[in-house]
């Protein structure tokens, strides 16, 4: 069995340094082939964002500051990407993002890895 991850190239947005690491190594695990970790917006080379990376992992709030316009662009600009985070309003982003999963904090790694996975076609195989 090949790993879920296997050769993507990961961009993570979160801001808190422990599960940000836990983040990148779990991706690692799984087979990823590059993790880049950003801990604010302004982090973000938004050029060419979909030549770099196959997929995000995006935090809802980034030092307070929300990252649903960051979201918005990823979407127009085809990347996959699920939300990962402990906002507790679900419903105002299953109404503005209704076809991107967001994994709740405190989350699981086999639940963030099968949600990064699905959004990029990737199935997990019944083991």
């Amino acid at each position: 069995m090949s790993p879920l991850l296997d050769g993507l190239r990961i961009l993570v947005l979160e801001d808190e340094f422990l599960i940000a690491m836990d983040v990148e190594q779990l991706c690692r695990d799984h087979g990823a082939a590059d993790v880049v970790i950003a801990r604010d917006l302004i982090e973000i080379d938004r050029a060419d964002l979909t030549t770099r990376f196959d997929v995000a992992i995006v935090d809802l709030m980034l030092s307070g500051a929300s990252t649903l316009e960051f979201a918005a662009e990823l979407r127009a600009a085809r990347l996959p990407f699920v939300f990962a985070s402990g906002y507790s309003d679900s419903d105002e982003i299953k109404a503005s993002f209704p076809d991107t999963t967001l994994v709740p904090k405190p989350y699981s790694g086999k639940d963030l890895v099968e949600a990064v996975a699905e959004a990029c076609g990737r199935r997990a195989t019944a083991g």
